[in-house]
């Protein structure tokens, strides 16, 4: 599978926040396991379950967000994700045992440049 950036197994406490459906804000500490620039694996122990693609908050916790093994965006603070991936429940809590979260793009960050591709017309 290609992917467009290298993971690294850095194992952080972290804590994510969301809204559930009726839109009272939930949190739950995690320890993240697999982390890119563009998202990470964590390891949820407790909490409710989080539905797929819903919008959370990912922040690592303080003592740890000095790390220079971690992205840029995790070291900033708070970061927006989606719920990508749900794992598998575990029996004993009934809840997913982790999940893949996609970092969303900060509209205000400049845009990647992509090398134009050239294009020739075929005549008809």
């Amino acid at each position: 599978m290609n992917r467009s950036s290298e993971r690294l197994a850095i194992n952080v406490p972290a804590r994510i926040t969301w809204k559930d459906a009726s839109g009272a804000v939930r949190f739950a500490s995690v320890m993240t396991r697999d982390i890119s620039e563009a998202g990470v694996f964590v390891e949820c122990e407790a909490g409710a379950a989080i539905p797929l693609y819903r919008l959370v908050h990912l922040q690592v916790e303080r003592s740890f967000g000095a790390n220079n093994q971690l992205p840029t965006k995790l070291r900033e603070g708070r970061i927006l994700s989606a719920v990508w991936r749900v794992a598998p429940c575990r029996r004993s809590t009934g809840t997913p045992s982790g999940y893949a979260l996609r970092f969303l793009v900060d509209p205000e960050a400049p845009a990647v440049t992509v090398p134009a591709t050239t294009v020739e017309a075929v005549a008809v």
